[in-house]
């Protein structure tokens, strides 16, 4: 609980010194007000073809030729199980994967584009291209590099639990 009223007393006396968090400077509020706009704008195309950007990102995940293992499907998308479940249930009702048998592991599932969902994957691919290369034209390849190694140091140092450190240490 020492630790909690630390960090609760240190962000109050940074308000209070340096004012509100300014939005613009802020690298978390940039990275979820962008993804939520791209999230956005990626629902409104899937919902054009009764689809969600979930239901896309699944599409894309599954191998399209040889199926992909249930179980690693959550984690390859970073989604959990329940979440998962509840996509593939209607992926299935709507005709766009089936499920066979894992004839390496009888106990697991292996999900399967069908040709329905093989035609939906080959929409979202290009929605995902459209962006990237509209992207492309206003941002330059430095840029775009810049931008890349920024996210990935991000990732490490949350995989890394780098973040809050020495609150984790604490514990």
């Amino acid at each position: 609980m020492h630790n909690f009223f630390s960090i609760y007393y240190a962000c109050i006396v940074n308000f209070y010194i340096f004012g509100a968090m300014d939005k613009n400077i802020s690298i978390d509020h940039q990275l979820r007000a962008t993804w939520q706009a791209v999230a956005k704008m990626y629902n409104e195309q899937a919902a054009k073809h009764d689809s969600t950007m979930a239901t896309a990102f699944v599409l894309l995940t599954i191998d399209k030729v040889k199926g992909t293992p249930s179980t690693s499907l959550g984690p390859l998308m970073g989604m959990e199980p329940t979440s998962l479940s509840r996509i593939l249930k209607s992926m299935e009702e709507k005709g766009a994967i089936s499920r066979e048998k894992n004839p390496d592991d009888g106990r697991s599932v292996i999900i399967k584009l069908t040709d329905y969902g093989k035609e939906m994957r080959k929409v979202s691919k290009g929605h995902v291209y459209q962006f990237n290369n509209i992207v492309r034209e206003y941002v330059t390849e430095k840029e775009l590099d810049s931008f890349f190694k920024v996210m990935n140091v991000i990732n490490n140092l949350i995989a890394e639990k780098k973040i809050f450190e020495e609150i984790n240490q604490d514990k």
